[in-house]
C-alpha cells in the first residue's frame, strides 16, 4: 500500500507543477499584452526608467563612435601642398594682339593672319603671397572609353572660412593649343594630365595645388556607397551612345538615383532626336550645378561619415591624383565643416561662337578676371590679362592676350567633316 501511496503522490506533485508552469505561462503572457482581467495594465516607472536608459546609451555610443571617426581623420589629414610661386607670367607677342580675318561673301570667318610684329617683354614679375589656410583643386570628369573631359571644375577651399567656390569650365572654351580642335576638352586626350593642369593654370593665372581625374566607374561607386541620391531631374533624358556603352533613360521629377542614373544625368547632352536643354550646354551645366549641390547635401548628412573610408579607398584606388589618402581625408573633414549656403557654383562667362563650323566657347575676358580675383585666386594680388594665355574670338575678330594667333586654317573644319 505504501508503494502505491507514493506513486499517487508523485503523480499530485507532478500535476501541481504542471499547473504552476501553465499559470506562470499565462501570466507572463498578460504581461507582454499589456492586459490582466480585461483592463491594460499600465508599464512601471521601472520599466521606463530602464528603456530611456538603453536609448541614451546607444545614442551615447553612436555619438562617441562618430568623434572617434572624426578624431582620427583630424589625426590622419594632411593638408595639401600649396604652389607658392605666385602669379604666372606670359612672353607674348603682342599685347592684346587684334587680327581681324579676310571675309569673303558668304562666309563666317576667315583665316587670320599670324602677328608679325616683335614680342613685348616679360611683364615684370610682382611678388604675390599666398592667402593663409586657401587651396586650389581642379577636378576633371572623364569617361570610361574615351578620353573625353566633359566635366572640368576649378574649386577653391577657404579652411578658415568654411567655403568653396566651384567654377565650370565649359567643355568647349577656347584655348590655343597647336591641334585642329582647339577645344580645352581635347588637351586630356593629346597632352594627359600635365598638358591639361598646364592649360588650366594658363585660363586662371596661377598654379593649381591638385587634381583629380574621376572616371564613370569611380563616380558611380561613390553615389551607391552613400545609397545613392534624391534629385529632380528637370526634363525627359533618353540617348544612347554605343561606342561610350552609355545609354540614357530617365523620366523627370524627384526621385532617388543609383550610380548609374547619376552618371546619366550629368552626361547627358542631347536626346537622340536632337532636343535637350532649350540653353544648350549652359543648361547641363546647370543641371551639373544642381546635381553636385545635392549631392554635397547628402554627403553632408552624418550618417555618411562611416563611409568616408570606403570613398577614400575608391578615388586613392580609381582616380588619376596627385592628392594622397591624407589629403583626401583633409578635405573631407573641411567638407563636414561646411553648410550647403557655404558652398557656391558658378560657370566660367562666355559667348558662343562657331569657327568653320565648329561650336566654341570664347571667354568673355573682362568678366573672366572678375571671376577669378573673387571666388578663385588664392594670392593676394590680383590676377590680369598679362598672367593669362587665352584666346578669343566675336565673330569676326580674334583677340589674345599674349599675342599669339593660330592660322584660321589650322581650326578643324567641321564643314568638310
Amino acid at each position: 500500500m505504501s508503494i502505491f501511496s507514493r506513486k499517487g503522490g508523485a503523480h499530485k506533485n507532478a500535476a501541481r507543477k504542471k499547473d504552476t508552469k501553465a499559470e506562470s505561462f499565462a501570466q507572463r503572457l498578460e504581461t507582454l499584452s499589456g492586459e490582466t482581467d480585461g483592463r491594460k495594465k499600465k508599464p512601471s516607472s521601472k520599466g521606463k526608467t530602464r528603456a530611456l536608459t538603453v536609448a541614451l546609451i546607444v545614442i551615447a555610443s553612436i555619438l562617441a563612435l562618430l568623434l572617434l571617426v572624426l578624431l582620427a581623420y583630424s589625426i590622419w589629414s594632411t593638408a595639401p601642398e600649396t604652389d607658392d610661386s605666385g602669379l604666372k607670367t606670359q612672353e607674348t607677342a603682342t599685347p592684346e594682339a587684334t587680327v581681324t580675318p579676310s571675309m569673303p561673301a558668304g562666309a563666317t570667318a576667315q583665316p587670320s593672319a599670324t602677328p608679325t610684329a616683335s614680342p613685348s617683354p616679360t611683364p615684370k614679375e610682382e611678388t604675390a603671397e599666398r592667402k593663409d589656410n586657401v587651396y586650389t583643386l581642379l577636378v576633371v570628369g572623364r569617361d570610361r572609353v574615351g578620353l573625353n573631359t566633359d566635366t572640368i571644375m576649378v574649386a577653391r577651399f577657404d579652411c578658415d572660412n568654411h567655403t568653396a567656390n566651384i567654377v565650370s569650365i565649359p567643355r568647349d572654351t577656347l584655348v590655343n593649343v597647336p591641334w585642329a580642335v582647339k577645344k580645352i576638352n581635347s588637351v586630356y586626350g593629346s597632352a594627359g594630365i600635365d598638358g591639361l593642369v598646364a592649360e588650366i593654370e594658363d585660363l586662371v593665372g596661377f598654379g593649381i595645388d591638385s587634381y583629380a581625374v574621376v572616371n564613370t566607374y569611380v563616380f558611380q561607386q561613390i553615389i551607391d556607397c552613400i545609397g545613392g541620391v534624391y534629385f529632380d531631374v528637370p526634363i525627359y533624358m533618353y540617348y544612347d551612345d554605343p561606342d561610350q556603352d552609355l545609354h540614357i533613360s530617365l523620366a523627370p521629377g524627384y526621385q532617388l538615383l543609383n550610380g548609374y542614373q547619376c552618371e546619366q544625368v550629368v552626361r547627358f547632352r542631347q536626346n537622340n532626336d536632337g532636343t535637350g536643354y532649350p540653353n544648350g550646354d549652359i543648361g547641363r551645366i546647370e543641371t551639373q550645378h544642381a546635381f553636385f549641390a545635392a549631392l554635397a547635401r547628402q554627403v553632408l548628412q552624418l550618417g555618411n561619415i562611416s563611409n568616408l573610408p570606403q570613398i577614400i579607398s575608391l578615388v586613392i584606388d580609381n582616380t588619376d591624383t596627385n592628392l594622397s589618402s591624407g589629403n583626401i581625408a583633409f578635405y573631407a573633414q573641411e567638407f563636414l565643416k561646411m553648410g550647403m549656403d557655404d558652398i557656391s557654383f558658378y560657370t566660367l562667362p562666355y559667348d558662343t561662337v562657331y569657327i568653320r563650323g565648329g561650336s566654341y566657347v570664347s571667354i568673355q575676358l573682362e568678366a573672366w578676371l572678375d571671376m577669378i580675383n573673387t571666388y578663385l585666386n588664392p594670392f593676394n594680388m590680383d590676377v590680369t590679362a598679362a598672367n593669362l594665355d587665352v584666346l578669343c574670338f566675336d565673330g569676326t575678330n580674334f583677340t589674345s592676350t599674349t599675342g599669339m594667333i593660330p592660322d584660321f586654317y589650322s581650326f578643324y573644319d567641321y564643314f568638310a567633316g
